[in-house]
C-alpha cells in the first residue's frame, strides 16, 4: 500500500490530514516532530512526505535538507500557514516538490500528492535503469589485464581522443566502448552503435551520414545520419576493417572538418561527436592489401585499446561466470542455482573460442536445463560438448606453441584416465608418473 509520512506540530491538521489520505485509501504515518519524521523515515519505507515548515526544534526546511541527503527520491511537499514567495521559492531550492499554504484545500492537496508519488515512481525508475545500466557496462575481473584495461579506460575518457579498439569476437569491444562514453564528458549525451559489417555497401552511407529526400529510389523524405544524431555524445563504428572504400574516404573527410554532407545534398552540416572505432580484424593487413586506408587508421588510432581473450584471463572466469549465473536466474524467475567448484574448474581449463560472450550464453543455459541446485562438472560438460565438436581442428584456438602443448597434454592426459574409467593410480602407473605429478596435471586442467 502506498504510505504517506505527515509531520505537522498542529494535532488538529495531523488528524485532518490522517482522516482525508486515509479516506483516499493511502496508508498515513503522522510524526509531531521533525526528529520523529525522520524516525519514521528509518523505519518503514514512505512514498511521499507533508512537511510542515514552522515547527519547534529543528524546522521543515532543515529536516528538507536531511531527507534530501538520505532519501533523493522521495517527493516532499512542504505546507505552512505563513507561505510567502520568498519561502516558497527557498522550500523549492532546497529541494521541494511543491509548497501549498495552510488552510489546505482538499483537491489541490490530493492534486499535488499524486503528481508527487507519479514523481517519486518514475525517480526510483530511473535510479533503478541507471543502476542497470551502470553494472551493465562495468569491465567485471580481477586479472591484471581487467586492471590495466579499467585504468586506461579512466584515462582516455577524461579526453576527447579517438580509440580503436582491438580484439576477437565476444570480447566485450562494445563495452569497452560503452564505458569510455559513460566515464566522459559526453556521457549524458547519446551513444549510438554502428555494425558496418551488418550493413550493405549501398546503404551504409545513408546510414552514417543520412540523405536528402529524393536521393536515391525510396528516400522519400529526408534522414539524418547517425554522425548528426549523435551530437553531444560517442559514435561507435564498430567492424570499421568491412566498411567499404568510399564510405572510408567519407569518414575521414568528417573526421578532418568535423561536418558531414548527406547523401544527395551540397550543403556541410557541422557535427559534434566523438567516435570510438572497433575491429576483430588485423587493420595493417588491410592495409597492405588496400582494403583500408591508412590515413584513416592513424585518424582513428590515436589510443590503442585491446580487449584480451577470455583464455589469457581464466582467473575472471569463476567471477564471470558467478555473475552472469546470478544475472540470468534474476531476469528468467528462476530456481536459485550455484555452481560447484569441479564445474568452476571445468570453466577456468576451457579455452573459450567464443571469448565472454560464449560464457555469457552458456550461463543463460544452464540454469535452465540442469533441475538441482549446484550445478556440476558433468552439466558444464554435456553443454560444452556440441561447441567442442563443432570443430573439426581440436587446436584451432591454439596461438602459441606453448598453447599447443598444453592443450594437447591435456587431452592426453584425459583420453587415459577414461581408458581407465578414471581410476588415477592405475593411469599414473600406466603412464609411469608419479600419482602426485598426475594429481597436479589434473587440477591444472580441471580434471576430475
Amino acid at each position: 500500500m502506498t504510505r504517506i509520512l505527515v509531520v505537522d506540530d498542529e494535532p488538529a491538521i495531523r488528524d485532518t490530514l490522517r482522516m482525508l489520505l486515509a479516506y483516499e485509501r493511502f496508508e498515513v504515518v503522522v510524526a509531531e516532530t521533525a526528529r520523529d519524521g525522520l524516525a519514521a523515515l528509518g523505519k518503514e519505507e514512505v512514498h511521499a512526505c507533508l512537511l510542515d515548515i514552522k515547527m519547534p526544534g529543528m524546522d521543515g526546511l532543515e529536516c528538507l535538507l536531511k531527507i534530501r541527503e538520505s532519501w533523493p527520491d522521495l517527493p516532499v511537499i512542504m505546507i505552512s500557514a505563513h507561505g510567502t514567495v520568498a519561502t516558497a521559492v527557498e522550500a523549492t531550492r532546497k529541494g521541494a516538490f511543491d509548497f501549498l499554504e495552510k488552510p489546505l484545500d482538499r483537491d489541490r492537496l490530493l492534486l499535488a500528492v499524486r503528481n508527487a508519488l507519479s514523481q517519486g515512481n518514475l525517480s526510483r525508475e530511473n535510479r533503478v535503469l541507471r543502476e542497470r545500466i551502470r553494472t551493465q557496462t562495468a569491465i567485471l575481473g580481477e586479472s591484471a589485464c581487467v586492471h590495466a584495461l579499467r585504468e586506461l579506460i579512466r584515462r582516455v575518457a577524461a579526453t576527447e581522443v579517438r580509440v580503436l579498439i582491438t580484439g576477437e569476437n565476444g570480447t566485450g569491444k562494445e563495452l569497452i566502448a560503452r564505458s569510455i562514453h559513460e566515464q566522459s564528458a559526453r556521457g549524458a549525451g547519446p551513444f549510438l552503435a554502428v555494425n558496418c559489417a551488418a550493413l550493405p555497401a549501398e546503404l551504409i552511407e545513408s546510414e552514417l551520414f543520412g540523405h536528402e529526400e529524393g536521393a536515391f529510389t525510396g528516400a522519400s523524405a529526408r534522414r539524418v545520419g547517425k554522425f548528426e544524431a549523435a551530437r553531444g555524445g560517442t559514435l561507435f563504428l564498430d567492424e570499421i576493417g568491412d566498411m567499404p572504400l568510399p564510405a572510408q574516404a567519407k569518414v575521414l573527410r568528417v573526421l578532418e572538418e568535423n561536418s558531414v554532407q548527406r547523401v544527395g545534398g551540397n550543403k556541410n552540416v557541422a557535427v559534434d561527436v566523438r567516435v570510438v572505432a572497433a575491429t576483430n580484424k588485423d587493420l595493417q593487413e588491410l592495409i597492405q592489401a588496400r582494403t583500408f586506408r591508412e590515413d584513416l587508421f592513424f585518424r582513428l588510432n590515436v589510443v590503442p585499446v585491446h580487449a584480451a581473450p577470455l583464455r589469457d584471463r581464466a582467473e575472471d572466469v569463476p567471477l564471470l561466470a558467478r555473475h552472469f549465473l546470478h544475472e540470468s536466474i534474476r531476469r528468467h524467475g528462476l530456481p536459485v542455482r550455484r555452481l560447484g567448484e569441479d564445474a568452476l574448474a571445468r570453466l577456468t581449463a576451457y579455452r573459450w573460442p567464443g571469448n565472454v560472450r560464449e560464457l555469457r550464453n552458456l550461463m543463460e543455459r544452464l540454469p535452465i536445463i540442469v533441475d538441482g541446485e549446484v550445478i556440476a562438472a558433468p552439466d558444464v560438460d554435456r553443454v560444452l560438448q556440441p561447441t567442442r565438436s563443432a570443430s573439426h581442428d581440436p587446436f584451432v584456438q591454439c596461438r602459441t606453441y606453448e598453447e599447443f602443448k598444453e592443450a594437447s597434454e591435456r587431452m592426453f592426459i584425459e583420453a587415459r584416465l577414461r581408458a581407465t574409467d578414471w581410476n588415477v593410480s592405475r593411469t599414473a602407473e600406466e603412464l609411469d608418473m608419479p600419482r602426485s605429478n598426475l594429481y597436479k596435471k589434473m587440477e591444472k586442467f580441471g580434471l576430475k
